[in-house]
């Protein structure tokens, strides 16, 4: 816990924003091109994770089942510099038997909080060799940064690509990530992937799919699919999100809480967010422990709703508590929008807003 602040006498408490907060609002981060290919790493919270720490629910089978498939296919991966090296010649053994054909991929479908991060990051950390991991939204803005050609050579060495959070949201993406993925596939880059939405399925409801069908098909063949059944662990057995503080016993808390505190109003992180490139939001958290916010409001907008979806990935994968005053996280998004074609980035997004929200009781129970 950093040391307190103390604000300007005769200054009301809930309009003051003490010199150690850090203002997100304020923050112009410039990342490098080498810094996203650095950081194509499980986020923090996945650095311990591995096949024998996910815990499978005993009603889902699928789950096991998961974890079994998984184990196998990382088994079956060869680091690329050793795959390369020509095996010595024997004159009398029998021919190598060609490698088996078919999928070069594992694709986990199922619902919010069932683990399928946990199982992508354990398979990452069981692969052998050079790999790389990030979310579908990572992986396009690395592509934005570097140029497709310069994205190709950087990942066409590694011996596996996951892809967590896999959506296509518009025909660019479509095109870009299946050319992307045949070129990668071809170099002999394993591909893995979690979603909410079968491979086949992609796109459906954002744009019209039906045209881009050839691209989603072949997209569909380079994985093999595996069904993760169960409800959202960050919700098994867990209390509701606490309800909202004050504007004040925001500010009271972030005061209390000191360095690592980012203090915002909520409509102004909003707007600030337009001005930042999505390929930011994790550096425009550097150096935050927990965030507070004041005045939360319902989400004016799509593309405004779209890039907070992104900033709560950030801070979900980085574990940071939010503190919070107005209206609660599961009533930001409108009914259009939780029942239009991005329901499921909505909906990930309130089951990992509530999540943080829950730990912000630890702060309020230390202040």
């Amino acid at each position: 816990m950093g040391q307190s602040s103390t604000p300007p006498r005769n200054v009301p408490l809930g309009l003051v924003s003490p010199a150690p907060h850090i203002a997100l609002a304020e923050r112009r981060p410039v990342v490098a091109a080498e810094r996203l290919i650095a950081e194509m790493v499980p986020p923090p919270r996945f650095e311990q994770a591995r096949f024998s720490t996910y815990i499978p629910d005993q009603r889902q089978p699928s789950q096991a089942e998961a974890v079994r498939v998984l184990e196998s296919f990382a088994a079956g991966l060869t680091p690329r510099d050793a795959a390369a090296k020509p095996a010595k010649k024997r004159w009398f053994a029998r021919s190598a038997q060609p490698a088996p054909t078919g999928p070069g991929g594992v694709y986990l479908d199922g619902g919010y909080g069932v683990g399928k991060t946990h199982l992508l990051a354990s398979l990452w950390h069981a692969t052998p060799g050079q790999k790389a991991f990030g979310t579908f939204v990572e992986l396009t803005n690395l592509v934005g940064a570097l140029g497709f050609q310069q994205a190709v050579k950087a990942l066409s060495g590694h011996t596996l690509l996951c892809i967590d959070e896999f959506e296509l949201d518009d025909p660019g993406d479509t095109v870009l990530v299946s050319t992307l993925l045949t070129r990668l596939a071809e170099a002999g880059v394993k591909l893995a992937a979690t979603s909410n939405t079968l491979p086949g399925k992609l796109g459906e409801g954002r744009f019209a799919a039906s045209d881009f069908m050839r691209e989603i098909q072949g997209l569909a063949s380079r994985f093999r699919s595996l069904r993760i059944d169960g409800e959202d662990y960050r919700h098994r057995g867990l209390p509701e999100a606490p309800p909202p503080y004050s504007d004040a016993q925001v500010t009271d808390l972030a005061t209390s809480y000191g360095d690592g505190a980012s203090l915002d109003d909520f409509d102004r992180l909003l707007a600030h967010l337009s001005d930042v490139h999505p390929s930011r939001y994790g550096a425009l958290l550097d150096g935050v422990d927990a965030v507070f916010l004041r005045g939360v409001t319902a989400v004016p907008d799509q593309s405004t709703a779209l890039r907070l979806v992104v900033l709560a990935d950030r801070m979900y994968d980085r574990e940071l508590p939010i503190v919070a005053s107005g209206a609660a996280f599961d009533s930001i998004f409108s009914e259009e929008m939780l029942n239009g074609g991005y329901k499921k980035k909505y909906f990930r997004a309130i089951s990992r807003l509530v999540a943080l929200a829950r730990d912000s009781r630890q702060i309020a129970a230390a202040s």
